[in-house]
């Protein structure tokens, strides 16, 4: 507010500041940016709260553990944040941001750092100094190891959308222009009877002008009286316009919302909620889009809250999220793998993402595979 405020006082200040002034380069600048920010903040929240429902398991040799890091990944990483918000916090950051980094406080906290400066050494771990978060600035610094350091590489992303929106700024620009001029209220105000503006006529015509202007732009409904001498023409006309540039505005953003989703995996069908060919969007989204993504930050928390010796153990941690496979869609297919011998049930459970049980490790093949022996004879309807 303080930005505008000074702004405007300009026009106090001096009275005969020129109607030059470059407002289309500010207005140009705005809508760049809007259309920028509109494309990689749509993928980025979709992609965010995602990932915020996402569950962490910390395992070993395949049976769940809980501890300490449990609690802090699934239900209360801060004193400030759920899991669930905190997760799409950092997503949304990593995306944004092309990395984020998470540092636990001496209380056991994990906080989102807002700004940092990063060290780097060639035999040494990185360091990273001057970690703020929320007007706080941590005094000491951390080490790459003791800090969890998300990289998303999105640099083609960056790319793409530097060069995409100088393209579709100028059309957008243009557009903007036009539905404006379009909808703008142009009238002419003139002396009847050929008279001319002599100084009373032109303080009374501008104060009429003054009073229309007013009306016109608070009441959507305006009814003006005229004015003696005075007299008042519209040359406004949008007929036929209206629709055909909002649409064409709707496309415009949409197109470009579209062109960052196809980087980031995400189907464009499911970003707009459409129905059409649903199964099929969420298995692109899940292979191309989540996976990625979990394995990305399922190997980070693994190499920093596990150790050398816990992981040859058999410990990990595995981010299970909405890419979990549904076991009743399966229930077919995975009959047929244990029945057929090929597979064993703790197998198959460690592929749906469940935890392993006692006995799961014995093969099972069912009569209808096994080899038949000769010279027996077969009943037709019975198979004995």
């Amino acid at each position: 507010m303080g930005v505008f405020q000074s702004f405007f006082d300009i026009f106090k200040k001096n009275s005969e500041i020129e109607l030059s002034y470059d407002f289309d380069t500010l207005i140009d600048e705005y809508n760049t940016l809007y259309l920028k920010h509109l494309a990689i903040d749509t993928c980025a929240e979709f992609i965010a709260r995602i990932f915020s429902r996402s569950e962490f398991r910390i395992r070993k040799n395949g049976q769940p553990i809980t501890n300490e890091w449990t609690y802090l990944l699934n239900v209360r990483p801060n004193l400030d944040q759920s899991a669930s918000s905190f997760w799409q916090q950092v997503v949304y950051k990593l995306i944004t941001e092309n990395e984020v980094l998470i540092v636990l406080s001496d209380d056991d906290q994990l906080l989102i750092a807002e700004s940092y400066v990063r060290k780097e050494y060639a035999l040494y771990d990185d360091v990273f100094e001057s970690v703020w978060m929320k007007g706080y600035e941590f005094k000491r610094k951390f080490p790459m190891s003791e800090v969890i350091f998300l990289q998303y590489n999105n640099n083609d992303l960056n790319r793409y959308v530097r060069g995409l929106y100088e393209d579709y700024a100028s059309l957008y620009n243009r557009m903007v222009e036009v539905a404006m001029r379009n909808h703008q209220i142009r009238a002419t105000v003139g002396g009847k009877e050929g008279r001319g503006f002599d100084d009373k006529l032109q303080k009374k015509a501008q104060s009429y002008i003054d009073k229309l202007y007013e009306k016109f732009r608070k009441d959507s409904v305006a009814i003006i009286p005229m004015q003696q001498g005075l007299e008042y023409n519209e040359l406004t006309n949008t007929v036929g316009e209206t629709n055909q540039s909002i649409d064409e505005l709707k496309k415009l953003k949409r197109q470009f919302v579209d062109e960052v989703a196809d980087i980031l995996g995400i189907p464009s069908t499911i970003l707009h909620g459409e129905l059409a060919d649903l199964e099929s969007a969420q298995t692109v989204l899940n292979k191309y889009c989540v996976k990625s993504l979990n394995k990305k930050i399922e190997d980070e928390l693994n190499a920093k809250t596990i150790s050398k010796a816990e992981y040859v153990a058999g410990m990990e941690v595995k981010v299970v999220g909405v890419d979990k496979k549904d076991i009743f869609d399966l229930a077919d297919a995975v009959d047929k793998l244990i029945s057929s011998g090929g597979f064993n049930r703790n197998e198959i459970r460690e592929e749906v993402d469940y935890e392993s049980i006692e006995g799961g490790d014995e093969f099972y093949i069912t009569k209808n595979y096994e080899k038949a022996k000769g010279g027996e004879e077969v009943n037709d309807e019975t198979g004995n």
